[in-house]
């Protein structure tokens, strides 16, 4: 029975992708990003139900106003800004004591290629991370979650379909 405890995780993404579409954008996200006051307005109401959201949107716009000089930057052009490294390492020094924990030691590989193993898994993470935020930067989060649902969704009823037959 764990082909049915497997399609189980393949239902719930397909209930996330159907109801997805009908949650509102993030307010701050909305008016931050998007420049969307009415947008943001009605995701509040939608989100929190009727009320007087006057002091939330005033402190979004106070914050718009503080952020509105500052120009925002992608990956990149963060990794290239020297206010940051004190907060890059701490992060590249965890992911690295994460790989040499030794858990690569546990998955029955060769002893000598252990090293290379972790070394291999950390400069992967370190590209996948690099790689995944631009485009989360580049797309948006909406869109990307209705894709990894819908895909999700759509290898896991083929990979039922393909056990059953």
């Amino acid at each position: 029975m764990w082909n049915v405890l497997l399609s189980f995780s393949g239902l719930v993404a397909l209930i996330q992708l159907l109801f997805l579409p009908f949650f509102p954008e993030s307010p701050p996200y909305l008016l931050l990003q998007k420049g969307d006051k009415a947008g943001c307005l009605k995701a509040m109401k939608q989100l929190w139900g009727e009320g007087n959201y006057h002091t939330e949107f005033d402190d979004m716009m106070k914050e718009k106003a503080v952020t509105k000089g500052t120009k925002i930057m992608n990956v990149l052009e963060v990794l290239k800004e020297p206010s940051v490294y004190p907060q890059l390492s701490t992060m590249l020094l965890l992911l690295l004591s994460l790989q040499l924990c030794g858990l690569s030691a546990t998955a029955s590989l060769q002893e000598s290629i252990i090293p290379y193993v972790s070394l291999g898994v950390a400069i992967s993470e370190l590209i996948s991370i690099i790689f995944c935020s631009s485009i989360i930067d580049h797309f948006g989060r909406r869109i990307l979650l209705w894709g990894g649902y819908l895909l999700m969704a759509l290898i896991l009823v083929l990979l039922e379909t393909s056990l059953l037959l």
